[in-house]
């Protein structure tokens, strides 16, 4: 049990990760005209830069969104999100909700992988939620499920049903999981 819930938090950490490009975005024009040299942090530090990369981005500052398209890249430490899309939501300033869309992968060399269709983080309630053919693997152990969601201020995560085998039903999809013996 304790492997499982180690690796559905593994996706929650990376999608949460994304939540905090905001405060980069808003300093990255200061950053790269005045250029401070910055303090070495730990790859797995939380506080760890957030470096953030697209083939394009555009603000909305009325709608007070800003999107990431293109073969997008979220990386902090030795976490690292892809997606086709992300787009984060401002109230007051501040990352309310980031949405990753179209391909979502999260890699963590210590956690695994999480892949699906969508991703929500919802800084607020800290809570994230990803959606579509989700699959989690750490070395040959897999997971598959239609939602994975995550609240990451209780640790709770549960996976949902959708998941099924080729050529069945759509309907009544099961969660499913396959776990090696000493796989790591």
């Amino acid at each position: 049990m304790k492997k499982i819930a180690a690796f559905l938090f593994a996706f929650a950490a990376g999608l949460a990760l994304a939540g905090q490009v905001q405060a980069q975005t808003q300093t990255q024009a200061q950053a790269q005209t005045q250029a401070p040299a910055r303090k070495p942090v730990a790859p797995s530090a939380s506080n760890a830069p957030i470096n953030i990369s697209s083939d394009t981005f555009q603000a909305d500052l009325n709608g007070k969104t800003g999107t990431w398209q293109g073969n997008v890249v979220v990386a902090q430490g030795d976490m690292k999100l892809r997606a086709n899309s992300v787009r984060m939501t401002t109230v007051d300033g501040k990352a309310d909700k980031v949405l990753a869309s179209g391909n979502v992968v999260v890699d963590s060399p210590r956690s695994g992988t999480a892949t699906g269709d969508n991703g929500v983080y919802n800084v607020g309630p800290r809570t994230v939620v990803m959606t579509g053919n989700v699959v989690l693997k750490k070395g040959r152990d897999v997971m598959r499920g239609a939602q994975l969601t995550v609240n990451l201020a209780t640790g709770q995560a549960m996976l949902g049903g959708g998941a099924r085998p080729p050529g069945a039903p759509a309907q009544g999809g099961r969660v499913q999981g396959v776990f090696i013996p000493n796989s790591q």
